[in-house]
């Protein structure tokens, strides 16, 4: 037995879910989110809670997978999701043009404009080197900060480019060190 697939799904207050043959949609505070489950895994409410329980073993791997997707659609729908990067190196930076586009200057010989997608908001702090990308789908949030790392991931000799705070990173000695 999976022993995430046989945890409870709390349902907190405020929060609405209706499940639909294979698509489950869960309503709160900070909008809605739509999350398709794959067959032979139904969702059942017991006790202001929602159980995932799976037809046979053959369908062992889904039941975990169902029972995260859902309880983070729950969790997006009341907190929210939220990643950090911080861009690091000389004259890197970001700012906000407009409230859909972000603009990169990571040592490039021209700028990076970045759309942002619908859903997510980017907040950039006064230093332009944080970064705070946040929304209600956790793999939309968790896709668009690996996105922004992808411009310019850090680089194993001088440590610099765009990465996740609290992200620790192996420093690599350079041709004179390596005799």
């Amino acid at each position: 037995m999976s022993r995430i697939g046989k945890k409870p799904i709390p349902i907190p207050q405020g929060v609405d879910v209706q499940v639909q043959g294979n698509v489950v949609a869960v309503k709160g505070p900070k909008g809605r989110l739509e999350t398709r489950i794959p067959e032979g895994v139904t969702l059942e409410r017991k006790d202001g809670n929602l159980v995932a329980t799976r037809s046979g073993d053959d369908k062992a791997a889904l039941h975990g997978l169902v029972r995260a997707l859902v309880n983070n659609a729950v969790e997006g729908v009341t907190k929210g999701w939220s990643r950090e990067l911080e861009i690091v190196g000389i004259g890197y930076r970001a700012e906000m043009k407009g409230k859909s586009t972000v603009v990169f200057s990571l040592g490039f010989s021209h700028p990076i404009e970045l759309p942002v997608p619908e859903g997510i908001t980017i907040a950039v702090d006064p230093k332009q080197t944080r970064l705070t990308i946040s929304g209600i789908d956790r793999q939309k949030v968790g896709q668009v900060a690996a996105d922004v790392r992808s411009l310019r991931p850090p680089d194993p000799y001088k440590n610099k480019g765009v990465r996740y705070v609290g992200e620790r990173l192996k420093k690599k000695v350079g041709k004179t060190g390596a005799k």
